[in-house]
């Protein structure tokens, strides 16, 4: 499998590939073809390698990594040692291209078994919000950090879940099952799960401060 690798100077998203649960080969493919620069983080590099995957950077501080594996992509693969223990890899990866100029990356393989890993990475997103354009995917959920207006077209019957990191204040809905307005949502007391789309069309979101999730989730 490989990937399409069109550059088309950075107006494309970027991929990082994190080292969580495998997503589908349908998933993984359509990011594939539309993903000129690709991102493995170095514990999922003999996954990404099995499935002949090809990419552009392979990042981490290599504590994980099969060094054999790195020298195979010597030639054509930089390799980026990122030894700060005091980030994650999604950190630095993100960090990473932010560097390189991009606007806008999308991440997979990045929730699973492990909560702790799937919580953090979750947060790790929302924390980029007015940096990088991220958007974590797997099987069963899109999930991204909201701008403080936000409008799409939606089918009806969509989950469409609003969840606060922290405090997010004066949060207005329009177009959903249980509208917000002005209202604060809470990561430890009111969060907007599993709201829902009522008809086909426009929703709109919009806050004042804080930062806010979407999850379009799939059951």
């Amino acid at each position: 499998m490989s990937s399409h690798h069109l550059v088309r100077d950075k107006q494309e998203p970027a991929l990082i590939i994190a080292n969580g649960t495998q997503c589908g080969s349908e998933l993984l493919g359509q990011l594939l073809e539309w993903s000129p620069f690709i991102v493995v983080l170095d514990g999922a590099l003999e996954r990404v390698s099995h499935l002949k995957i090809k990419f552009d950077v392979v990042l981490g501080d290599f504590d994980s990594a099969d060094l054999s594996s790195i020298e195979q992509y010597q030639d054509h693969v930089r390799i980026v040692q990122t030894p700060d223990q005091s980030k994650t890899d999604l950190q630095k990866g993100i960090e990473f291209l932010i560097e390189e100029g991009f606007d806008a990356v999308n991440i997979i393989w990045a929730t699973g078994k492990r909560a702790d890993h799937t919580f953090n990475n979750i947060c790790t997103i929302g924390w980029f919000k007015d940096r990088i354009n991220c958007v974590m995917l797997d099987d069963y959920s899109k999930v991204f950090p909201l701008p403080n207006f936000y409008t799409k077209h939606y089918e009806m019957g969509s989950i469409i879940s609003l969840i606060p990191l922290g405090h997010v204040y004066g949060v207005k809905t329009k177009g959903l099952k249980y509208n917000l307005n002005d209202e604060t949502l809470s990561a430890t007391e009111r969060t907007g799960s599993s709201n829902e789309t009522l008809e086909k069309g426009l929703i709109q979101i919009e806050y004042k401060e804080g930062i806010l999730l979407l999850m379009e989730c799939l059951d």
